[in-house]
């Protein structure tokens, strides 16, 4: 049995001091039972050592945003899986569509990075999902399914069993639109069953496979009923306190 696993990407959002507020509020709103949902903040680079002395001895975990493939080097601006480890981190987000389509980067670039957060034992939330223009040719099971093979190319299956895959169909990310429960169970089996396929059944039934693009608390029930949906990659949502924690509760429900 895969556990729901809700996770509040913060983007470009809140400074130090903001942070700190928002995780004050977001520990008062988490009051009740969480049972087996596991529960992710990814702030920004500039707030994870704070926030992170803010969490110790609560049950949210500590993400990053992006990391780069290298340990060290002259490589201005990037930040390693050291530094990410150093400030308390267990999940990173790669590949998401905004670095994507803002920052150029490939399936074989992304790859590279879910390589290194392995062996440095970070947690991979890895991104992949269609365009508007991609879903209205009917070519998203063609991409997804690209996007899949490619982030996942030459990773062993014990590897693959721990990472994360979050399926964002880009449409949908910050635009008020949303996948039907059908629509994002439809992607959500199509990846289970490639990754049946590329590796095994066994391997495949481990993977935990989060929905992302415009998750909010009215909607988030019904997402998370759905079989192969096994949680949130929260977006907007996630600025707030009680509408992340209403949706935390949706899924522990």
């Amino acid at each position: 049995m895969r556990n729901k696993i809700i996770a509040g990407n913060w983007k470009m959002n809140k400074d130090v001091s903001q942070s700190l507020a928002l995780v004050g509020e977001l520990k008062k709103a988490l009051s009740f039972d969480l049972g087996t949902t596991k529960v992710i903040i990814c702030p920004p680079f500039t707030s994870l050592a704070a926030v992170h002395v803010l969490i110790k001895g609560t049950p949210i975990a500590l993400g990053a945003q992006n990391m780069y493939h290298e340990d060290e080097g002259a490589f201005t601006a990037e930040i390693s899986p050291s530094m990410l480890k150093s400030v308390g981190c267990q999940y990173v987000i790669l590949g998401h569509s905004e670095r994507r389509q803002y920052f150029g980067e490939t399936n074989e670039f992304i790859n590279k990075k879910v390589k290194k957060a392995i062996a440095s034992d970070l947690i991979p939330i890895v991104c992949v999902g269609e365009t508007l223009e991609e879903r209205e040719k009917n070519i998203t099971d063609q991409i997804v399914s690209t996007q899949v093979k490619g982030v996942l190319k030459d990773i062993p299956a014990n590897q693959v069993e721990k990472l994360i895959i979050a399926y964002e169909p880009v449409w949908a990310i910050g635009t008020g639109k949303n996948a039907t429960p059908q629509q994002a169970e439809d992607v959500h089996k199509l990846i289970r069953k490639l990754i049946g396929q590329l590796y095994s059944w066994s391997t495949a039934e481990q993977v935990v496979i989060q929905y992302g693009g415009s998750v909010k608390p009215d909607n988030a029930a019904d997402l998370l009923s759905q079989p192969n949906i096994d949680g949130a990659l929260v977006g907007g949502a996630c600025l707030k306190a009680d509408s992340f924690a209403s949706i935390i509760k949706a899924s522990v429900k």
